[in-house]
């Protein structure tokens, strides 16, 4: 009996000593240097499947967005002051462009993101499709190809009455060398 409580500990203590080395070989194995985010795709959908993020790195949450106002003339938080799905997806991509551009960050910097949607009052749905369309614009492309991982969740309503859409994101910021 006094064996294995005086085992227990040492397995311990060994799991706690090796676990980073061991969680840190698939990304040097893979040729990767130790400091970069590794992305894991998934396949044609312009979403990584998973993320890996290298010790030292700062994690940097930013609150949920909506879009802001479009239409000045409309009625104050109606549907019509600020869009549909897909204008209300890239105006709130937009503002978090801009917050994480007052942090020196990019939108390449966006490990995790949340959207939050709610179907449009006229049609009875939710507009994914309208959402991907701004989506795509930022995300997957030549000049900025790099996927945060990504859950779209469908809720019955947001703080704003108008808002269709808030997106909060997670970026990282790596280490200096």
């Amino acid at each position: 009996m006094r064996l294995i409580k005086s085992l227990i500990p040492a397995a311990a203590l060994t799991v706690l000593v090796a676990a980073p080395v061991l969680l840190s070989a698939p990304a040097l194995a893979a040729g990767a240097p130790a400091e970069s985010i590794i992305r894991h795709g998934e396949g044609k959908f312009p979403i990584s499947a998973a993320i890996e993020v290298p010790a030292g790195a700062t994690t940097i949450y930013l609150s949920g967005m909506g879009a802001p106002v479009q239409d000045k003339t409309a009625p104050p938080k109606s549907l019509e002051a600020y869009g549909d799905t897909q204008a209300q997806t890239l105006a709130s991509l937009q503002r978090i462009e801009g917050e994480l551009k007052k942090l020196n960050l990019t939108m390449g910097d966006i490990v995790q993101m949340h959207i939050y949607m709610v179907a449009d009052p006229r049609t009875k749905q939710l507009d994914f499709e309208g959402m991907m369309k701004a989506y795509t614009q930022y995300f997957g492309t030549e000049k900025q190809p790099n996927l945060p991982v990504r859950s779209a969740f469908a809720v019955a309503q947001l703080a704003n009455p108008g808002w269709l859409i808030e997106i909060e994101v997670t970026a990282i910021r790596l280490p200096k060398k």
